[in-house]
């Protein structure tokens, strides 16, 4: 008798915790779309940097996050993320049961310690997952991803390393291998899942390693180099659009910094 309650005992608990975890993909199944007013509701944490909220303005992620079509739950990754400014908006809206990886690799990591200091120190910014790793190496197995985000950070996949010399600058190395990269981000992703990137405009009359050498990138060359590893173009946005820039002027230039014309593309793996 006892042994037999014991089994009856097992059986009710599995079954609990089937109709647990089938409730629960129910739900994420079900759940609506992260929009404009989910990020703005993120946007508006207590405890959000202040970098952060003087950086909103000028990134606009209300218009920017959406086009990724997330529901709370996902799985994303914010490559080259740096400092984790979309990181932690990312990881509001997905929740305690989604993910962000932030990936860097050391030289975006370097670039955004303060950020990542203060981010992570004696504050909690959401599940996030710091991954760093080397080069363009991003380690991020097969359709792992519900959805990834590249922002200002794709054209230097492209960029020729260069020294000054005393009188120019001159070539020391080569781009990296640039559909490695993509080809990386597309067997991450699940079928059916959206890449957004967010790119510093170039000046399609300048020749490519002048953009390049710029911080810039021409918007055909960024949806030519996507959709040649698999991709589909499927939605973009103007938010970020800044005809005042002439895209003349290094990204880095006080005259423009932050005020960049930029591009947002939204790309889907197909689901077939």
């Amino acid at each position: 008798m006892r042994f037999e309650l014991q089994q009856c005992f097992t059986l009710l608990a599995f079954v609990a915790a089937v109709l647990s975890w089938t409730s629960g993909v129910a739900a994420e199944i079900g759940a609506a779309e992260i929009d404009a007013a989910a990020v703005r509701t993120a946007m508006s944490a207590q405890g959000r940097l202040p970098d952060d909220l003087a950086r909103d303005s000028r990134s606009k992620p209300a218009a920017v996050i959406p086009l990724l079509h997330i529901v709370p739950g996902a799985k994303v990754v914010d490559i080259f993320g740096s400092g984790g400014y979309y990181s932690e908006l990312l990881a509001g809206v997905v929740g305690a049961g989604g993910e962000v990886w932030l990936h860097n690799n050391d030289g975006f990591e370097a670039w955004g310690i303060n950020g990542l200091t203060d981010r992570f120190d004696k504050r909690d910014p959401g599940n996030i997952n710091r991954h760093t790793r080397s080069g363009i190496n991003l380690d991020l197995g097969q359709e792992t991803m519900d959805a990834a985000i590249i922002v200002m950070a794709l054209h230097d996949i492209y960029v020729i390393p260069k020294r000054y010399n005393g009188e120019e600058y001159v070539p020391v190395g080569r781009p990296a291998n640039s559909r490695y990269f993509l080809e990386q981000i597309y067997d991450a992703l699940k079928p059916g899942s959206r890449f957004v990137v967010v790119e510093h405009a170039g000046d399609p009359m300048m020749q490519g390693e002048e953009v390049f050498d710029l911080h810039r990138m021409v918007e055909a060359k960024a949806r030519s180099e996507v959709e040649g590893v698999g991709f589909r173009l499927v939605e973009s946005s103007d938010a970020l659009r800044n005809p005042k820039d002439d895209r003349s002027m290094i990204v880095f230039d006080s005259d423009i910094k932050g005020q960049t014309d930029r591009f947002v593309l939204s790309f889907e793996k197909p689901s077939n």
